[in-house]
């Protein structure tokens, strides 16, 4: 399918408070087959989706340490994740101990998460991962961990305002680009 049409078909699941807002682009490369192209998505006329872009205000992570240490990552801890830390524990370990070491389990994991899905994002092609878009359903969509599938998700039109502000404690875990986005449509 040609860039033009998925634009459209794009731009046709946008939702209606975000139609002139938020703009898909695409640049690709004609004489260099192996070079895969890159997607921006811009909102208000400002280049938004863009990891190469230093000037933008989302924040994209070099390591997991510095994801583990990002102050504005706020990862909630069950019952279940304590109480397995709980079993897998030699002794006896004070109850505020067991919190900040399934807390610190989890970060690690989120971690490894949140770096392997930004890294899948700089390798997509983005007319690929729109066109498994418009095949999936929203469902799939919301909770892939491929941060451009979230985003596509997130500004559809099928997604409504029940569903967005039900989001709000799974939003926490995702990427930086996807929290924006998902703030960006439930003010919209």
């Amino acid at each position: 399918m040609s860039w033009s049409k998925l634009q459209q078909q794009l731009d046709s699941f946008l939702a209606p408070s975000l139609k002139g807002k938020v703009e898909y682009r695409s640049t690709s490369y004609r004489y260099v087959p192996d070079k895969a192209g890159t997607c921006h998505i811009t909102v208000d006329k400002k280049n938004i989706l863009n990891m190469s872009d230093k000037s933008n205000r989302i924040r994209w992570y070099q390591n997991d340490q510095e994801i583990k240490n990002d102050p504005n990552l706020q990862i909630p801890v069950s019952e279940a994740e304590i109480e397995a830390v709980r079993q897998s524990a030699k002794g006896p370990i004070p109850e505020d101990r067991l919190v900040v070491m399934a807390r610190s389990r989890k970060s690690t994991e989120h971690a490894k998460e949140l770096l392997a899905a930004q890294a899948a994002l700089t390798k997509s092609n983005f007319v690929a991962t729109a066109n498994k878009f418009l095949a999936a359903s929203i469902e799939e969509s919301l909770d892939s961990p491929d941060i451009l599938l979230n985003i596509l998700a997130l500004v559809d039109k099928r997604v409504g305002k029940k569903r967005i502000s039900n989001m709000s404690e799974t939003v926490k875990l995702k990427h930086p680009i996807v929290q924006y986005f998902y703030e960006l449509r439930r003010r919209a």
